[in-house]
């Protein structure tokens, strides 16, 4: 029944990973500014259709697959889930990022003559959450301390952090001239739920003494904090539909935060852009319940304390066994101190070439100098992470069909794939503007043997493009 355990330890890792690189560059959505507040701007303004404007969700694992858990290939499953345990490292990672855009719009202003600024505003809903694989606490899981005499079992293996909040913003951005353009954006943070356990240390070991007897020592700095989950004014409950409303609108823990960017015309063809977002904290002070167990531990017996499970025992029955003896042993001190966490800081940058001016039938001649059909670039993306930054090197080619159609396609080398192949399309109805794109094309004939996936899509009514 432990296997059962531990294969219930490996999913809760395969979640969801974070990628944008699509939407990077398509300066004509809106949205483009979120990731880049000193963006160049075509429109004179918009309006995000409210809850449709920004849908964004991503899943994908670094270390294995569900296909290689459950392929019905003839081979047992406790071998390919040994295998799977065995595979992978303590610094594979496994991330869920989902984005939902409550509403937003923005607008041009400046002189008569030339709006050369802009104004953009809104509150969306994000949700992050990352975990490393916690290679020994999986393997104690799955083969027990029984064969693994004098093995130590390290603890800050486990590292995770979640968190879900929604963000208030106001940017602005500025054309100085043809060439340089910047924008900077405020945040105003309010978190629904929080949680994070990131730097832990020391471990469990089991040595035989004399007598057949076992020592169980466990050496242990563990923290667990948490804001949230459990409400102040009762602690038996948790939170409910109403709580998320009123949390969602600045009603939990605020923080503050800010984005930057620019945008820079090497020459008429060539451009280079980079911003820095989510340079910003959270201050927990409501809801807080903090875990904690420091110190050293020694527990002696004739059994091992993580034997094979008996004949019969279901996996509830273990896991409460070993619960209670660990309960017995240890002191878990929980205390309600207030915390601050960081946001994870994200970087983008890209270097773009334009080219294949736009002829018109009625003259030999182009009219504008951003009215180029082609386009390709290199971008880079890096976020900040407990245990170091995760980059995605992106290599793509934009392309205008005409002027209602433009299309994306790109090329990804990150830590899940070094074939990640994306496509994204934005189309124009008049005013109405609607996107949707997606990555890793060459998995979908197996989609349970991807390593990541990710789709977006949104509806705005943009105003008139600004004639420069």
């Amino acid at each position: 029944m432990n296997k059962l355990s531990a294969l219930l330890a490996l999913i809760s890792c395969l979640s969801f990973s974070q990628n944008k690189q699509i939407l990077y560059g398509f300066s004509d959505i809106p949205q483009s500014l979120m990731l880049n507040p000193g963006g160049k701007v075509k429109n004179k303004g918009y309006l995000g259709f409210p809850l449709l404007s920004h849908i964004h969700a991503s899943a994908g694992t670094s270390g294995t697959t569900v296909y290689d858990l459950f392929a019905d290939d003839g081979i047992d499953f406790n071998v390919k889930l040994q295998r799977a345990v065995n595979r992978m490292k303590p610094n594979d990672f496994f991330t869920f990022t989902q984005q939902l855009e409550v509403l937003s719009g923005g607008f041009s202003f400046g002189d008569f003559k030339r709006k050369n600024k802009y104004l953009s505003f809104g509150l969306y809903q994000e949700t992050d959450f990352i975990s490393y694989f916690p290679k020994d606490i999986a393997v104690l899981a799955l083969e027990g301390n029984a064969n693994n005499i004098g093995e130590f079992f390290q603890l800050n293996h486990v590292s995770l952090r979640g968190e879900a909040l929604s963000v208030f913003h106001v940017g602005y951005n500025k054309k100085v001239n043809r060439e340089f353009t910047y924008g900077v954006r405020g945040k105003i943070y309010s978190s629904i739920v929080n949680f994070h356990s990131i730097k832990n240390d020391g471990g469990f070991v089991t040595r035989q003494g004399v007598n057949n007897f076992y020592a169980h020592t466990f050496n242990l700095d563990f923290a667990l904090q948490t804001s949230g989950i459990i409400r102040d004014e009762d602690e038996d409950s948790d939170f409910s539909e109403k709580d998320i409303v009123k949390r969602t609108l600045f009603g939990g823990n605020l923080g503050l935060g800010f984005d930057v960017g620019v945008s820079y015309n090497i020459t008429k063809q060539w451009t280079f852009d980079a911003s820095l977002l989510d340079i910003g904290f959270v201050r927990h002070s409501k809801d807080i319940t903090n875990y904690e167990i420091k110190g050293q531990y020694v527990f002696e017996g004739i059994n091992p304390l993580f034997p094979e499970a008996s004949e019969g025992q279901t996996a509830e029955d273990y896991w409460n066994e070993v619960r209670e003896a660990f309960e017995d042993l240890v002191d878990i001190d929980e205390t309600t101190t207030k915390y601050t966490t960081w946001r994870p800081i994200k970087f983008n940058a890209s270097l773009n070439y334009v080219f294949g001016k736009q002829k018109y039938e009625d003259c030999d001649c182009t009219r504008h100098d951003d009215e180029y059909m082609n386009a390709v670039g290199l971008q880079l993306y890096a976020i900040n992470r407990p245990k170091g930054p995760q980059s995605a090197l992106t290599a793509y080619y934009y392309r205008r069909f005409f002027k209602g159609l433009r299309a994306k396609v790109t090329y990804t080398v990150d830590s899940y794939s070094f074939s990640n192949i994306g496509l994204g399309v934005s189309a124009h109805l008049g005013s109405l503007n609607f996107y949707v794109m997606a990555d890793n094309f060459l998995s979908l004939k197996n989609i349970y043997n991807a390593q990541s996936a990710s789709v977006q899509l949104g509806f705005n009514y943009i105003f008139n493009k600004n004639e420069d």
